[in-house]
């Protein structure tokens, strides 16, 4: 009898469109070995959950609930097997203040920060000093729990304000160093180092529409022309950032390259599985087919993480 999968997809986050693509691809491939069905967690999940007895969840959300140990927790409170990082590894990893402590502890470059916050805003004078003193301009805004790029602005003095405002949904919002360089991100499956990819996009920065626009035309480079002792150095500092947050299945690392250093800007426990999609794209160029890639994440599935 062929293992049931469920395959959540879709959500309550801004990356519900990315997740249900996501969804799409892993269920296409999924269904040639396995009995597959795809489920939105917005209506009813743990009735339909209880119902379908998946033998495990393949968890293709993206984003808030779905990347941050929220619907982790309840799989296993269920006692469902799932893919991908457990409750603590993936809100460690969706905060990305917390994970930034974590890496600076533990002696991992990532860009200077502080948090604004909307329940105690500072006035523009002040912000702009702290900036000064602290960052220097440009900086970049974003989040502290969003994925994809989502709300990421490149702020100077005069548009700081105005794009703070946008954020006013945002409780906390992270205010970081702007780094320039090369974009490369990398990899890892299991405690393996799968490879980095390089990307140049056409747009000022990496954002959510040179990720998943393929009108943005962002261009992949594979293998990424570098240096063999800092493209090892790259996939070490990913394999380090892993472990620290222990991990499971898959996650992809995004840097920086500047001056010969490496910048963590964060770590993503659900990268996406989508046709534009970086993980499988560095699994292909290791003869690792989609269905592996996937197959493996299933069997790798469990409980308690």
């Amino acid at each position: 009898m062929r293992k049931k999968i469920l395959v959540l997809a879709g959500g309550y986050s801004k990356e519900r469109n990315v997740s249900l693509d996501t969804g799409k691809e892993v269920y296409k491939s999924l269904k040639k070995k396995y009995n597959v069905k795809i489920l939105d967690p917005k209506v009813d999940l743990i009735k339909k959950l209880r119902l379908f007895k998946p033998d495990v969840v393949f968890n293709a959300l993206h984003g808030r609930y779905g990347e941050d140990g929220y619907i982790q927790a309840i799989l296993e409170a269920e006692k469902i097997k799932y893919t991908h990082s457990g409750v603590i590894s993936s809100f460690k990893a969706m905060d990305k203040t917390l994970s930034k402590k974590i890496f600076k502890k533990n002696k991992i470059l990532t860009p200077k920060s502080f948090v604004y916050s909307f329940k105690n805003p500072l006035k523009k004078n002040k912000l702009i000093n702290q900036i000064n003193k602290q960052l220097k301009f440009p900086v970049v805004i974003k989040p502290t729990n969003e994925g994809s790029s989502v709300g990421v602005k490149i702020c100077n003095k005069k548009n700081i304000i105005k794009n703070l405002l946008n954020m006013k949904e945002y409780e906390n919002v992270l205010i970081e160093s702007y780094i320039p360089g090369r974009e490369i991100q990398a990899a890892i499956l299991g405690n393996k180092k799968l490879g980095a990819i390089e990307l140049v996009p056409k747009r000022k920065f990496y954002d959510y529409k040179a990720k998943y626009s393929k009108q943005a035309n962002t261009k992949h480079i594979m293998p990424v022309k570098i240096e063999k002792k800092y493209y090892e150095e790259i996939n070490n500092i990913a394999l380090k950032a892993h472990k620290l947050l222990k991990c499971r299945g898959v996650s992809r690392s995004d840097f920086k390259f500047y001056k010969k250093k490496f910048f963590l800007l964060e770590l993503n426990t659900q990268p996406g599985m989508t046709s534009l999609s970086l993980v499988p794209e560095i699994a292909k160029f290791n003869n690792i087919s989609f269905f592996e890639l996937l197959d493996w994440l299933i069997k790798d599935a469990s409980i308690s993480k």
